[in-house]
């Protein structure tokens, strides 16, 4: 009898096994999991079935026109849009909603301080650009204890007049954070002349954790296209990022810019700025010309490639020891993935027959033509990278998009 109840779990279990897994697990060929592994518009040179970014749904909706998106320190969920600052958990709940005026950038520092980008109605001035510090954001009793205003927050202005209109077109349109807690600003305006004592509106700016601005990024060409330019600068992003952890995590000054000014003279849109401290001089800024290594060998695209971007919005570099950097361009409405070394891809997979980096950027129209696709953008202004997830503000498709690389599935 015993034998007989063996063996009616045994076909019990293997009916199950048989029948029951599309129940259990999902049916591979249902809509949802088509959608998911078709490559759509992806770079021809690469192998779909090898390497490539799968999508993960669902994706986060309900937005209006999202612009930037941010995974914090805490493991919340910063977007902004046009109704300001929104936070969600990693499923995608909606938990609060802050008003801020004209939002555009979010960033949160190791202390789980906020700041944000956008504008402030100052009494007598009008419309200025802002940066609001926010604290307790994740447990809905939040404050903002202190806005930087230009031109207020630049200690170069601090003896000059109001410049009216000029002052007025100044934006502040990037933030990052180092792992001390200092903070980037970068900053575009029409008024750029390097003879004046008074720094260039087109800069990085920096600012230290209590909001004193410390200095500026000096030596960087604010009218000209060079390896180290900041025309029209749309964003700023460091090599040290959540999660949070007492060790490991990056203490370069290094940071990355992306320029979309409309300039068409500006060669190089997505840079790396390295830093060196000198006793004497204090912090340099450089240019990465290494970048300029195009070893056909190991690539077959490169990020200093002339002109390879239109409209570059965001970036942002993974702060896991790969180091792989992402840009946003609002221009070709795709997303692009470079090594730490400038070669456009990801390395290829353990025992791949692939010996150059597989290109992974994607994005554009689809195969049917629009750019509402689960692999077609339409204005990309944000990106970020959690724990090999990338998150992209897809801005005209009103939602935050979700993918991760398939060899990390």
């Amino acid at each position: 009898m015993k034998n007989k109840n063996y063996s009616f779990v045994i076909i019990f279990l293997l009916t199950i096994i048989l029948n029951g897994c599309s129940a259990i697990f999902g049916n591979k060929k249902d809509a949802q999991t088509d959608q998911i592994f078709v490559q759509g518009a992806i770079d021809p040179n690469l192998i779909p079935n090898a390497v490539g970014y799968v999508p993960i749904f669902p994706f986060f909706n309900n937005f209006s026109h999202p612009v930037d998106v941010y995974v914090g320190y805490d493991e919340m969920v910063y977007v902004i849009d046009d109704n300001g600052l929104n936070i969600l958990d990693q499923k995608g709940t909606h938990n609060a909603i802050i008003p801020i005026l004209g939002a555009t950038d979010v960033i949160l520092d190791r202390r789980l301080d906020l700041y944000v980008a956008g504008r402030i109605n100052h009494p007598t001035l009008g419309n200025r650009a802002a940066i609001y510090h926010l604290i307790n954001t994740a447990s809905g009793n939040y404050q903002i204890i202190d806005t930087l205003i230009h031109p207020f927050c630049d200690d170069s202005r601090a003896s000059t007049g109001d410049r009216g209109a000029d002052d007025l077109d100044v934006q502040f349109t990037g933030l990052a954070t180092l792992a001390d807690n200092t903070l980037y600003v970068s900053r575009t305006g029409p008024r750029n002349n390097l003879n004046s004592f008074i720094r260039p509106d087109n800069a990085i700016l920096i600012f230290d954790q209590q909001g004193n601005n410390t200095g500026y990024a000096l030596g960087l060409t604010p009218t000209t296209s060079s390896l180290k330019s900041v025309m029209g600068v749309s964003s700023i992003a460091t090599l040290a990022g959540p999660p949070q952890r007492v060790n490991g995590i990056s203490t370069s000054k290094d940071f990355f810019v992306t320029q979309a000014s409309t300039d068409p003279s500006v060669e190089y849109r997505f840079l790396r700025i390295t830093t060196k401290d000198d006793p004497d001089l204090g912090t340099l800024y450089g240019e990465s010309s290494n970048y300029l290594n195009f070893d056909k060998t190991k690539a077959d695209r490169f990020q200093y490639e002339s002109f390879r971007f239109k409209k570059p919005e965001d970036c942002f570099i993974a702060p896991d020891n790969l180091q792989y950097s992402f840009v946003v361009d609002s221009g070709t409405d795709s997303l692009y993935v470079f090594t730490n070394q400038g070669f456009e891809g990801v390395n290829p997979p353990a025992n791949s027959i692939f010996k150059k980096q597989v290109i992974v950027s994607f994005g554009g129209a689809g195969s049917d033509g629009t750019f509402s696709g689960p692999f077609s953008f339409n204005d990309p202004c944000g990106v970020c990278y959690n724990k090999k997830i990338i998150y992209v503000a897809d801005k005209n498709n009103n939602r935050i998009c979700r993918y991760k690389l398939s060899v990390d599935m």
